[in-house]
């Protein structure tokens, strides 16, 4: 993954220090600026001086702010989890009872308007969607504000850049409301997807283990059905469901690009956004690098997730 970014930055047309100094700079100041940054040395230099400052822990300096990438990271990276952990409680709650309902009432009116739903939210694009909820939600009703995370005068002086979690634990009542408002457009623009994949996938495990001998036991032995449904079948469908959920976490983490940069949120994907308009190399590679590494951790998560669903997993 290293490779692949540190190539693809490079092949991407514009020069670094002539986007910084600007268009009327002269050829010697650009030619100083690419010396002191080191875009005049091979690229296999650049590469292995770039892997050993990663090895080190040390993503290097943006180009454009002249601070630590790793600082600037950090101080982003909490509003896109923030955002990505409501956009996954979003999807993963309405869309596994959305599946199980389809299940269970497969072939019903209920179940062709939940999955023709799922097939139109799978299809939407986050862009057009989040500019939809933006202009009858923020601009038409007003009943939510359209961008960043707290209003304009607002102050928010947490330990943390978890707004809403913080101030949620810490009882700051008004700030919880406020960062809550800010984050319901952008959290059902990036739900939208990972809801109707999971409500599908949901259904389909669901309909597979309804047809087992042991669910038509349990009706036999006279269950109701919402123990059935929920507690023998639905806890033997989950596994499928975990394995789509742990990927989606982590295109979300990588994926609010797009709705970052629509609604104004201060997160990681419209800093890398921002970053390579600019041709700002250490940023883009930071932020890439973090993602990925945070993809890796959520399908380490969803395998050990795995044994505590599934008694009959054992890893040795």
């Amino acid at each position: 993954m290293l490779v692949v970014i540190f190539v693809l930055m490079r092949a991407i047309p514009g020069d670094p220090a002539r986007l910084m100094l600007g268009e009327r700079a002269s050829p010697e100041a650009v030619a100083a600026l690419r010396e002191q940054m080191g875009l005049n040395d091979p690229l296999y230099v650049q590469f292995f001086t770039f892997l050993g400052d990663v090895l080190r822990g040390d993503l290097g300096v943006s180009l454009q702010s002249r601070q630590p990438v790793t600082a600037e990271l950090m101080a982003r990276y909490p509003a896109t989890v923030e955002l990505a952990i409501f956009a996954m409680l979003l999807a993963s709650v309405l869309g596994i009872l959305a599946g199980v309902v389809s299940a269970v009432w497969r072939n019903s009116l209920l179940d062709y308007g939940v999955m023709a739903a799922a097939l139109v939210g799978v299809s939407m694009p986050i862009f057009w969607l989040g500019l939809v909820l933006m202009m009858l939600f923020s601009v038409r009703l007003h009943w939510l504000p359209a961008g960043g995370r707290l209003d304009a005068r607002m102050i928010w002086d947490g330990a943390t850049q978890f707004v809403v979690l913080e101030s949620l634990v810490r009882g700051h009542w008004t700030v919880f409301v406020t960062g809550l408002r800010h984050l319901i457009l952008p959290g059902i623009a990036l739900a939208t997807i990972p809801l109707s994949i999971i409500a599908r996938i949901t259904r389909s495990s669901m309909l597979e283990v309804l047809n087992l001998d042991y669910i038509r036991t349990a009706r036999a032995k006279g269950l109701p059905n919402w123990r059935v449904n929920f507690r023998h079948a639905l806890k033997n469908a989950l596994l499928p469901v975990v394995t789509i959920i742990g990927l989606q976490v982590g295109l979300l983490l990588g994926g609010a690009v797009l709705t970052e940069t629509i609604f104004s949120w201060p997160g990681i994907g419209r800093y890398i956004v921002m970053a390579i308009s600019a041709r700002d190399y250490p940023v883009v590679q930071g932020g890439i690098l973090l993602i990925t590494l945070a993809m890796i951790l959520v399908n380490l998560l969803v395998d050990v997730i795995y044994t505590l669903i599934d008694p009959r997993i054992r890893y040795q």
